[in-house]
């Protein structure tokens, strides 16, 4: 397990979301072509792409952002999202990151409680913005089950290392539950029963959102990982 804060310590600032979306620009870049191969069973075969130039725009901007605090930083991004993904998953990314980082406000320095509200923020704006439900072959089908394993981590007194482990592990796995489905949103519902046996593009890419924290939580100075 991994050793580092306790769930009240506000010691999770700017460094640590820029190395949360830097990591995450690396995750989507390294599985661009499997994602847009995802997109191409069920929807316009340009997830990968356009998750890939999105998160290009991210990073560029993040340069520009060098003395900004976490929240702000949140937002910036979640606008280049918006502006820089096309189809879907912009809007819902992007509003998932904006919402955020209004939860984590103008505070230099956050906790892990704050964060967990945060996501239940982000999860929220999504389905708002989305319509969509556990069970509808969506991003929420990894998000949902990534935020409440995040949540009973800390509840288990868990640390942001074994926290963003078992989000990670929930997201994977909520990535994988949507083979079965039959999408009920999005692109994908118009193919109908045809949807169904493959994985949804959108949730394997949330589950990279997660696979991200936790790479960016453990490479924390300070944070030792022990067998």
């Amino acid at each position: 397990m991994a050793t580092g804060g306790a769930s009240d310590d506000k010691s999770l600032d700017s460094s640590f979301v820029v190395g949360w979306i830097r990591e995450l620009a690396d995750q989507i870049r390294g599985q661009r072509d499997y994602l847009t191969q995802l997109d191409a069973a069920i929807g316009d075969a340009d997830h990968g792409i356009n998750m890939d130039r999105g998160m290009t725009m991210a990073v560029a901007r993040l340069g520009e952002m060098t003395e900004a605090r976490p929240g702000a930083i949140l937002v910036s991004i979640g606008d280049s999202l918006v502006l820089g993904v096309g189809g879907a998953a912009g809007p819902l990314y992007g509003t998932g990151l904006r919402s955020l980082g209004k939860a984590l406000g103008d505070e230099d320095c956050f906790g892990l409680e704050d964060l967990l509200a945060g996501l239940r923020s982000s999860l929220q704006a999504i389905q708002s913005l989305g319509a969509a439900s556990v069970g509808d072959k969506t991003i929420v089908d990894a998000f949902a089950p990534a935020v409440s394993a995040f949540e009973r981590a800390l509840r288990a007194g868990g640390d942001v290392v074994s926290a963003a482990t078992r989000a990670r592990e929930a997201a994977e796995e909520g990535a994988r539950s949507t083979i079965p489905l039959q999408a009920r949103k999005g692109r994908a519902s118009y193919l109908g029963p045809r949807s169904v046996g493959h994985q949804d593009p959108g949730a394997t890419s949330t589950a990279l959102v997660f696979t991200a924290l936790e790479r960016a939580a453990a490479a924390r100075p300070g944070v030792v990982e022990t067998q």
